[in-house]
């Protein structure tokens, strides 16, 4: 069970998203997934005030290009796509830690659509402990990421005091680019 070959080729689209260039194969226990060349990915979709922990790409890219395919094309159920996505954040070497907090965090995003009981109880022996580790750095880190919001827009009504302009105020930056 493992990824076929080296790592994805992928094509910049725009700031927030990837396309395919040649196929990504990953070989399960029983069956072979192949994402397409020309699919389109937004790598690992991770709120901003935490990508200091887990940036948008890194030795998981594969594992977060396959998941993203998997929840799109309806080959497996979202239950059994985030398990893929845990399986192969272990075969990339993902640190415990973090491909746990990975995997709670995707199964969170699906409402634990699908899970059984000792879903669930994984879920919570991992959501917890990742919550109250990460509620001091994601409150100081959004925090900060608003104090900056507001210093681009004082920027910016500045500079449309100064000079005319028709460029709109900048948008907070809560999610990823």
């Amino acid at each position: 069970m493992t990824f076929v070959g080296g790592g994805p080729v992928v094509e910049e689209l725009d700031a927030k998203f990837w396309r395919v260039a040649e196929p990504l194969v990953y070989r399960g226990a029983t069956e072979e997934f192949v994402v397409p060349a020309g699919f389109r990915t937004d790598f690992a979709s991770v709120p901003r005030a935490l990508v200091w922990l887990i940036p948008r790409y890194g030795s998981y890219t594969r594992a977060a290009i396959l998941h993203d395919y998997l929840l799109g094309s309806d080959t497996v159920s979202v239950a059994d796509a985030d398990g893929i996505f845990r399986r192969s954040l272990h075969e990339l070497g993902v640190s415990l830690p973090r491909r746990w907090m990975m995997w709670a965090a995707v199964r969170a995003a699906h409402g634990l659509r699908g899970a059984g009981p000792a879903d669930v109880a994984r879920f919570i022996v991992v959501a917890v402990p990742s919550v109250l580790f990460l509620a001091v750095p994601v409150t100081v880190v959004t925090v900060f990421l608003l104090l900056f919001w507001l210093v681009e827009l004082a920027f910016w009504a500045a500079s449309r005091v100064t000079r005319r302009t028709e460029a709109p105020p900048p948008d907070p930056q809560m999610k990823t680019a």
